[in-house]
């Protein structure tokens, strides 16, 4: 991100305004959990992230949702229940945004609740006893706390290197459709770094 800063024109600094913050704050948590092997590898994804800052609030919930989605592709059960809870959450607080059911479930989390057995009826009892949640503020506390605890989830499985550097570069791609206009799903259903045929998509109650 300090490269971003230079390459932006800005003054040197790890938090450069011409990145949304929680994608920036998604870099530095990959970059501190990468080996130094790994690092190098993130490089070329520097220029992307330069002038990538939608004002779209569904920008904070999209690179949140994709991170949890990620880690709960390759993460073992115990830890699959956190990043369940947290794409029911960021699948809620999308819906409130687009004036959807709040029961409604995209195609790709859906698959990546599936795969988990067990998770998605932990996850929803947990948030069902929980009760409504209040979306103020999401970027810099919900969201953020997702964007950590995936980086961290992920950082104990094989190749986390690589699977790190996926969850970052699908990012921002999440972001830039955002910054685009664009769906926030696109075709297909990719989990992490393992893809599928397209789907259709249902609605399930969460």
């Amino acid at each position: 991100m300090e490269f971003a800063s230079f390459l932006a024109g800005e003054r040197w600094s790890d938090h450069p305004k011409c990145t949304h913050p929680l994608l920036a704050a998604l870099a530095r948590a990959v970059n501190d959990c990468t080996t130094d092997e790994g690092r190098s590898k993130l490089v070329p994804l520097i220029p992307a992230v330069v002038g990538l800052r939608p004002q779209d609030p569904r920008a904070a919930a999209v690179i949140a949702l994709h991170c949890a989605r990620s880690a709960l592709a390759v993460v073992p059960a115990e830890l699959a229940r956190v990043m369940a809870v947290s794409v029911l959450a960021c699948e809620r607080y999308l819906a409130v945004l687009d004036g959807l059911p709040t029961d409604h479930l995209s195609a790709r989390s859906r698959l990546a609740l599936e795969r988990q057995p067990g998770a998605l009826q932990w996850a929803r009892a947990f948030v069902d006893r929980v009760g409504p949640v209040d979306y103020r503020g999401f970027e810099h506390h919900a969201g953020a706390s997702t964007v950590r605890q995936a980086v961290v989830a992920v950082r104990t499985v094989t190749d986390a290197d690589d699977e790190l550097r996926a969850m970052l570069a699908g990012a921002i791609q999440a972001c830039r459709r955002v910054a685009d206009g664009g769906p926030v799903e696109p075709d297909g259903v990719v989990v992490g770094r393992r893809a599928t045929a397209p789907t259709a998509p249902r609605r399930v109650a969460v």
